[in-house]
């Protein structure tokens, strides 16, 4: 692998890489250099799934209904959570899978053709990536990366080493969301200029720690950590779910829920890029605990042709159009409205339904179907797809991290220039005051305005400090590469 400094790299480039790659481990790199095994047509996909304290049981279920696969292995840093996955495999009528606590152990076993991971979201690109280059196939849950470098990292090994790489985005294999996205894209409503994403999902408060909190004694808590930072105390009452709201380790509802409508959003839009230019803006209103991340959250993205908005809304409110998690999309002759994974509709401008569409499909089974064919065409939401809507959402919670505390009087600059942010704003304002927040004498976090570089991916004019928050410093034994 070539050298290049961290600090040219990040001024280069949006996906800059840490300071050397480390090379993770000797095993991982013999692995690199053999090629994958050949599943024939009359085998079973001898699937491992890591990460089962959540997502990941989903994952389990979901192969061992497949009848083209079979869960060979288990992979998890808790050595506790094993027993109710092989409960479940052998529920399935599937033989007791092995057991692996450490993932560098559970890559080098030869007999495993892929890996499906369901890890906290500091892992999903490490862990990809390391399966990639030890010539697994993988299927990863969303949002494909924790931070913008390491996802373009990992779309750059699937295309060298020809893995099968696809994210949780399960949309995408629904018919009657491709049905409904088509009639969006094809002028059904006209031409659209503006995608509308919403997460308006309940969230309450994970409360305060106080003292430092410790892993449970079951959980390697360094392998845990991956390419996380370390550290000794655990500020988290639900170990296995509230890193979510974090940022060492989550990235928010913005990145949690809301990256499967951000997804949505830019598929409608048709947008294969990043957009020219982005702000976010929100808080953590209602409660103060141990969560860092917005519950109450909009970010702006301008592609130049169209707009992109999305509102992340954790206090109770009420549905807009009819979704409350979903998209509208908005045509000069019509608008459409989705609010589930599978279904949508088109309404005229005197909101006459048009059209419905709804059909669901298995997203698991696609995957396999592409690991057969080694035809990344397979794929519905392929490596590249997951990489531009998760770096959707981290392009958000940059500017908002960026920002500064606001009176709620003062206006976000972009907000006086654009009707449809200025829209979003009232409604911010006015849904806090619903949900008793001070928005009188209170602040809000006023995001830094993003330059973007859309082709070459990088931050330009006054935004090239930011760059610095696109990657992470290298953990020793857990680097991210630098580049495929």
């Amino acid at each position: 692998m070539s050298g290049i400094s961290r600090r040219r790299f990040l001024e280069d480039s949006l996906f800059a890489a840490a300071a050397a790659a480390a090379a993770g481990s000797a095993r991982l790199a013999r692995a690199e250099e053999a090629p994958a095994k050949k599943v024939a047509p009359s085998d079973r996909i001898r699937v491992a799934v890591i990460g089962v304290n959540g997502r990941g049981m989903n994952h389990v279920t979901g192969y061992c209904k497949n009848s083209d696969s079979v869960v060979a292995a288990i992979c998890d840093a808790d050595k506790d959570v094993f027993g109710k996955a092989a409960k479940e495999v052998a529920k399935g009528g599937g033989k007791e899978p092995v057991y692996y606590q450490d993932i560098r152990k559970l890559l080098e076993d030869k007999s495993i053709d892929a890996v499906s991971i369901a890890m906290p979201n500091h892992w999903h690109s490490l862990a990809a990536i390391w399966a990639v280059q030890a010539g697994k196939d993988v299927y990863v849950e969303k949002p494909l990366s924790h931070n913008v470098q390491e996802g373009r990292v990992l779309v750059e090994m699937a295309r060298k080493h020809k893995r099968m790489v696809q994210t949780g985005s399960q949309s995408r294999s629904n018919p009657g969301m491709q049905q409904f996205i088509a009639a969006v894209r094809g002028g059904k409503i006209g031409k659209v200029t503006l995608a509308r994403g919403l997460c308006y999902k309940g969230r309450k408060s994970i409360g305060k720690v106080g003292t430092p909190g410790k892993p449970p004694a079951s959980v390697d808590y360094n392998l845990w950590l991956g390419p996380a930072p370390a550290r000794a105390d655990v500020p988290r009452v639900k170990f296995h779910y509230d890193w979510h709201w974090q940022w060492e380790y989550g990235n928010g509802d913005l990145g949690n829920q809301g990256v499967h409508e951000m997804d949505k959003a830019r598929w409608g839009l048709g947008k294969a890029t990043l957009p020219k230019w982005a702000f976010a803006l929100g808080g953590r209103f209602g409660y103060e605990d141990d969560g860092q991340t917005a519950n109450t959250q909009i970010c702006y993205y301008d592609y130049g042709d169209s707009q992109l908005i999305f509102e992340v809304r954790g206090l109770e409110t009420p549905a807009l159009k009819g979704a409350k998690v979903g998209n509208i999309f908005y045509g000069s002759e019509g608008y459409a409205v989705s609010n589930s994974y599978s279904s949508g509709t088109l309404f005229d401008l005197k909101g006459e339904q048009i059209a419905h569409f709804d059909g669901g499909a298995d997203h698991f089974g696609n995957f396999l179907k592409a690991v057969r064919s080694r035809q990344a065409s397979d794929l519905t939401a392929e490596a590249q797809e997951g990489h531009l809507s998760a770096a959707l959402c981290h392009l958000g919670n940059i500017s908002y991290r960026l920002g500064s505390e606001t009176a709620f009087a003062k206006k976000p600059p972009r907000a006086l220039k654009d009707k449809n942010a200025e829209e979003a704003f009232d409604r911010f304002t006015q849904h806090l005051a619903d949900n008793k927040v001070p928005i009188d004498k209170g602040t809000y976090r006023l995001g830094r305005e993003l330059t973007v570089d859309p082709v070459k991916e990088t931050f330009v004019n006054g935004s090239r400090d930011a760059v610095s928050h696109l990657g992470r410093e290298p953990r020793k034994g857990f680097a991210v590469p630098g580049k495929a």
